[in-house]
């Protein structure tokens, strides 16, 4: 079965911050919600399933948007907050998370995808990580010694995104925005043809309007309804080729076939 596991870090819109402009607390969450409504009304449009890697903050601010996530799609974890972290927060945000949608909570993604102590998310419960960016990106992650598909390790499932068969090019966010959506679209089918398995990750927030934010022009040059047109052809293009699955259905799939 070729498997496409298409998840969204639901989150606190941030990302300003890190280039010196400071947003309030509403002003994240508005930005978030904006973008989030298209995407859910997409993903219902194409019946997919996704993972949302959502933070307790989010969901502490916004708890019934996260319930209504949670009837058709899967809640993991996300941190407590996208721009803090303190090892408590690991098992908090689960217990955040599962009082919210009255559901167990197995994964995490660690914000940024930067490394963290797979033994706290053992501890807290978790069954798979998937906060491994397995290519090489000065300054942020130098992981190419890493296996490019699932694997088992320290006691959890782990799932890397996704990467390109040649030279390890990112297949995230950043990538989908950027590239030409035939070169993108190629590479995807390429990884997803050889691995089995093709782990996309996006954010709501980049399916609003952020054209007006102090960003380079990496991060917001496609944003709002112009995104959405480009994320749906893609929808499209890699359905034929795969099933959409939810993080922790795959993590059951792959555990049957280890045990054969």
């Amino acid at each position: 079965m070729n498997s496409i596991l298409l998840s969204f870090d639901l989150e606190e819109f941030d990302i300003p911050e890190e280039f010196g402009q400071k947003l309030s607390n509403e002003e994240k969450m508005s930005v978030t919600l904006s973008g989030l409504v298209p995407i859910l009304q997409l993903l219902d449009k194409h019946n997919i399933k996704a993972t949302f890697y959502t933070t307790a903050f989010f969901a502490e601010t916004n708890p019934e948007v996260v319930k209504k996530v949670a009837e058709k799609h899967e809640i993991a974890s996300h941190g407590f907050y996208h721009s803090s972290f303190q090892p408590d927060h690991i098992a908090k945000s689960k217990e955040v998370l599962e009082k919210i949608t009255g559901s167990i909570v197995k994964g995490f993604r660690m914000a940024r995808l930067m490394p963290i102590d797979k033994s706290l998310l053992t501890d807290a419960g978790y069954i798979y990580d998937s906060s491994l960016n397995p290519t090489f990106i000065p300054g942020r992650y130098n992981n190419t010694d890493k296996p490019r598909k699932p694997f088992n390790a320290e006691g959890l499932i782990n799932l890397p995104a996704s990467v390109a068969t040649l030279f390890r090019i990112p297949l995230f966010w950043i990538s989908f925005k950027n590239f030409p959506f035939n070169f993108y679209k190629t590479l995807a089918l390429r990884t997803l043809k050889k691995d089995k398995y093709l782990n996309l990750y996006f954010h709501p927030w980049e399916f609003a309007d952020i054209s007006s934010y102090k960003l380079p022009m990496y991060v917001k040059r496609i944003s709002g309804k112009e995104l959405l047109i480009k994320f749906e052809k893609l929808l499209i293009s890699i359905k034929e080729q795969g099933e959409f699955i939810t993080s922790v259905a795959y993590c059951d799939f792959y555990l049957k076939n280890a045990a054969k």
